[in-house]
């Protein structure tokens, strides 16, 4: 017997480890509580999809495709782009991961905004790259500060829009001249998870941006509109180079069968898919305008969440919220991000917000 310990990178001791939206616990006499902490789709599959998904869980005891075939066709049809620029992977993040893994060296660096997605530091970090984090200008990316902040040392650039947690996005003019400003060798991933609830018409589309520049692509998701969280699909849109560094870095059999076949029919079934989307999108806005009319101030959001800057007070707020049991994802010193619920879970959450002492 030995008291000594196996050995590790020391980087996993700066930071911690991913922590998922919390659950919520209904406080005692009330029947119900409210998960509004993590991003997704208030509504569970639609009928048709779960009929698939419940036909593929009779082959799970077979490998799934590797190449996602049907899959990469399926979205290669839907936006239309040769099949060559499509990859999958584990959620949008699980490809982010292969992508800045396949980037990443000890003197690369990885520029993004900041406060954005929580997962970015923890994955550039444990890849071996250097984190620049540019601060949001008036909680919007500050492209001409992130377009300075790169060096030739720069390997990779994320722009997250709609911006997770802030839900604010760049138009197209800022986006197209960010774009021009890059080198040619520099990789910059337009993180679209939230696309699909995007109503402002000046949001560009990354899919269009990324078509004549061979250093642009484009991560998307079925786990927020498609309401398929529990699967973990994502995809890429880029030019062959990059979609075939994400194939060569992905783990094999990472997109499972029964998440494949779950897409393809979502996909298929996209138009009434996307008139749920509309239901989140219109208490979006009532949720913000009730927001607005009691004081706060909330920055216009074209995700499917809202963000209330609290600094000091945001543990405190999360901890009114918690004792109604609603779960909402603080980011201590900084805000709360508020994911949009069914009615009556919003409901639960405007009541708390409008009798939280500010």
């Amino acid at each position: 017997m030995t008291d000594a310990s196996p050995l590790f990178r020391p980087v996993l001791g700066t930071f911690p480890s991913y922590r998922p939206g919390k659950a919520p616990v209904a406080p005692p006499g009330q029947a119900q509580a409210h998960k509004l902490s993590s991003n997704e789709s208030p509504y569970g599959p639609l009928p048709s999809v779960a009929e698939v998904i419940a036909e593929a869980g009779r082959g799970i005891n077979r490998y799934p495709d590797n190449g996602a075939e049907a899959l990469t066709g399926a979205l290669a049809a839907r936006f239309a782009v040769p099949a060559e620029h499509v990859a999958v992977g584990c959620g949008s993040v699980g490809v982010l991961k292969q992508l800045i893994e396949a980037v990443a060296e000890p003197s690369a660096e990885v520029v993004y905004a900041w406060r954005s997605f929580e997962a970015y530091p923890p994955l550039a970090d444990l890849a071996g790259a250097t984190s620049v984090r540019v601060p949001l200008r008036d909680e919007v990316h500050d492209l001409g500060a992130m377009a300075a902040a790169i060096t030739a040392r720069t390997r990779l650039v994320l722009v997250c829009n709609p911006n997770n947690p802030t839900g604010t996005v760049v138009g197209a003019p800022e986006l197209t001249e960010f774009l021009d400003r890059v080198p040619g060798d520099c990789l910059v991933v337009l993180d679209e998870a939230y696309r699909e609830y995007v109503r402002d018409a000046s949001t560009p589309d990354g899919i269009d941006l990324y078509r004549d520049r061979p250093n642009v692509a484009v991560l998307r998701t079925f786990s927020k509109a498609y309401g398929l969280a529990g699967l973990r699909v994502g995809f890429l849109i880029g030019h062959p180079p990059v979609a075939e560094a994400v194939r060569k870095t992905m783990l094999p059999f990472t997109v499972s069968s029964v998440a494949q076949a779950a897409a393809v029919a979502s996909l298929a079934a996209e138009p009434e898919l996307l008139e749920r989307v509309e239901h989140t999108v219109k208490e979006r806005g009532r949720v913000r305008d009730a927001l607005l009319a009691d004081g706060w101030a909330v920055p216009p959001t074209e995700a499917n969440f809202v963000w209330l800057r609290l600094d000091e007070h945001t543990t405190a707020f999360a901890e009114a919220c918690d004792r109604q049991g609603i779960a909402v994802r603080p980011f201590a010193g900084e805000g709360a991000r508020v994911s949009i619920g069914t009615p009556e879970a919003n409901d639960a959450f405007l009541a708390i917000a409008r009798a939280f002492p500010r």
